[in-house]
């Protein structure tokens, strides 16, 4: 089982496909809670050049609830990361989180919904954004 979907967007902007991934999360009912720019906190922390590559913590709030009112521990799992990398090639891939292989290791099967909705939802932002 991978842990993630992923699609590879090529003549596209890095910058283009962010506001895409947002608006697309959105759309599937997500908020971006998070963006960490890892190019930039590597420049700053270790002083060295790393390509294009964000983290964007996407949250959808209604299942997050339910989620931790079934497993209180189960925010170490939240928010969804969806990393955005540019490649040598200036492709930029898109990958998503699949809850189910993050939530594996808990041992509440009452999770189970919340992770197939999710993985659901995550699913389809990944074909969406493919086809654009």
């Amino acid at each position: 089982m991978s842990y993630h979907f992923s699609t590879v967007l090529k003549n596209i902007a890095f910058e283009e496909v962010i506001s895409k991934v947002t608006n697309l999360l959105v759309a599937e009912g997500f908020g971006v809670l998070t963006d960490i720019d890892v190019k930039a906190t590597m420049k700053k922390r270790l002083d060295v050049d790393f390509k294009q590559y964000r983290i964007l913590g996407a949250c959808h709030p209604q299942t997050a609830y339910k989620a931790i009112t079934l497993e209180d521990k189960i925010g170490v799992f939240l928010p969804c990361s969806i990393v955005v990398q540019q490649h040598e090639d200036s492709s930029v891939e898109v990958s998503a989180v699949d809850p189910i292989a993050s939530m594996m290791a808990v041992n509440n099967p009452e999770l189970a919904d919340v992770a197939m909705f999710i993985q659901s939802k995550m699913k389809i932002f990944i074909e969406k954004l493919s086809a654009n």
